[in-house]
């Protein structure tokens, strides 16, 4: 949270607190009237009594019980109003605090998508720049060719990250869901993870022949995202595992890194949507806080579950939880 954010909950929650307080104070001072007036009321009634009436003693328990009736109903309406408003004060600061912190982390996510955006489009057209304006050998042509296709597939990511979160989001996305050979899916995501980045380490461990029922194009942004961040949050020289066993009726996919690892106070906000671990303004790791809550979403959508674990000694495991065909 930034300080501009910060100070507008901080002008929030004053205002909040002064509204209700006076809220609080007018009930109160509601109850108090309505109680005297009650009480002179009786004292009214009480006056106008002849104490020779044969009547006497039942008129005045009469009055002595309808004034005790209107204190009851006083205070009951006094704490059904009072319960009213907490519960209203509440979702009404938490609405807006939500509101607050989603519009900055919409802010946040725009710098960051305009980051990610430059980037790949200035290393296209200088590499391609590069090819047109000078005549290089056959290896150093591949070497811009190659770098300039994984640039053009990382904005192709990019821009399937953020189509998809919209489309979800909106209820907009249509699922056609078939029996998919989940270990052919994974094998082929990490073939595709090596060809994009061979400097990378990656470990397999991958059982044959386990099928799902579930989208393709999904699961595979699930995987790729997922080996994605395990780039993105680890050492260069470092190893990145993936599994993928059979459980019972359960298939288990991890990923796991050996990166910085994430704090327990973050483990459950990383999968909201923009969120993204660390501050804003120190942060180093490229990303827009899609990845994780794409991942998410998607194992919700097959009835399946996510969540993260420390690694040892150091780093974050991501598992993935599906019911296997």
């Amino acid at each position: 949270m930034n300080v501009k954010t910060s100070k507008k909950l901080t002008v929030v929650t004053v205002v909040y607190w002064i509204m209700l307080s006076y809220i609080v104070a007018a009930l109160i001072w509601w109850f108090i009237a309505l109680e005297k007036q009650n009480s002179n009321i009786t004292n009214i009634r009480l006056l106008e009594l002849v104490k020779d009436d044969p009547l006497y003693i039942e008129k005045l328990t009469q009055i002595e019980a309808a004034k005790k009736r209107k204190t009851a109903q006083y205070i009951g309406e006094g704490l059904t109003f009072l319960a009213l408003i907490m519960v209203g004060a509440v979702f009404v600061f938490r609405a807006t605090r939500r509101q607050l912190l989603l519009s900055q982390q919409q802010q946040n996510f725009m710098m960051a998508v305009t980051h990610e955006l430059k980037t790949p489009i200035a290393v296209t057209r200088l590499n391609l720049e590069t090819l047109q304006k000078r005549k290089l050998e056959e290896e150093k042509q591949q070497k811009l060719i190659t770098n300039t296709l994984q640039e053009a597939n990382r904005l192709n990511m990019l821009c399937n990250n953020i189509l998809l979160a919209a489309q979800l989001d909106a209820g907009a996305y249509a699922t056609n869901k078939e029996e998919i050979n989940f270990s052919d899916l994974v094998e082929g995501c990490i073939d595709d993870f090596r060809n994009r980045f061979p400097q990378r380490a990656v470990a397999e461990n991958i059982g044959e022949s386990l099928y799902l029922n579930g989208e393709q194009l999904l699961l595979q942004m699930l995987v790729n995202n997922l080996l994605e961040n395990a780039m993105k949050y680890s050492p260069k020289e470092s190893l990145i595992q993936i599994t993928l066993q059979a459980e019972g009726k359960e298939l288990k996919l991890t990923v796991a890194d050996e990166g910085i690892g994430i704090p327990d106070e973050e483990k459950r906000k990383i999968f909201d949507k923009f969120y993204r671990v660390g501050n804003e303004n120190t942060r180093s790791a490229k990303g827009t806080g899609l990845g994780l809550y794409l991942c998410s979403r998607i194992v919700k959508s097959h009835n399946g579950y996510i969540s993260v674990t420390d690694n040892q000694p150091q780093g974050s495991n991501f598992v993935v939880t599906l019911q296997q065909v």
